[in-house]
């Protein structure tokens, strides 16, 4: 069965989400709306991995406890718009499509978790996904909406 490798890798991506969320709150602390929504947002993808911590226990999973406080930075620049570094409304723009794109990939990890529950009738770990799957799907329509708000100003200036 490799409901194990869904879950790590949920882990992952929901260990990097935090991170990120955490990354774009203090780096545009300036943007009121942007720090202090995805402050609130880092609250769910905490919540997630320590859930996911329990249920990989059920299937032989050692995940630990991930540094959510202090995360990893992300280890490609994927998604990064070309330009100087300083300029701060690129960086925005560049940071919020890093952000919907990592939440993109959460929700998917959500939903092949969710379609191997069911396969595997493992009831726990379905409803663990459809309590957190909304709020994934949440996360990503926070970041497309702030990518709506923002980008027409950015690139037209």
């Amino acid at each position: 069965m490799r409901i194990g490798v869904a879950l790590r890798e949920l882990y992952d991506s929901e260990s990097a989400l935090a991170g990120e969320l955490l990354r774009l709150a203090d780096r545009h602390a300036e943007e009121q709306e942007i720090h202090h929504v995805a402050r609130d947002l880092v609250r769910w993808s905490r919540e997630h991995v320590r859930e996911i911590v329990g249920a990989g226990s059920r299937y032989g999973l050692d995940l630990g406890e991930p540094n959510l406080e202090n995360p990893e930075p992300p280890t490609e620049e994927a998604g990064e718009l070309p330009g100087d570094d300083s300029d701060p409304e690129l960086l925005l723009l560049a940071d919020l499509r890093r952000l919907y794109r990592m939440a993109a990939g959460v929700s998917l990890d959500w939903d092949l978790l969710g379609q191997g529950a069911q396969a595997v009738a493992d009831a726990d770990l379905l409803a663990l996904t459809k309590r957190c799957h909304p709020q994934s799907l949440r996360q990503m329509k926070w970041a497309d909406a702030m990518l709506k708000t923002v980008s027409p100003q950015i690139l037209t200036s």
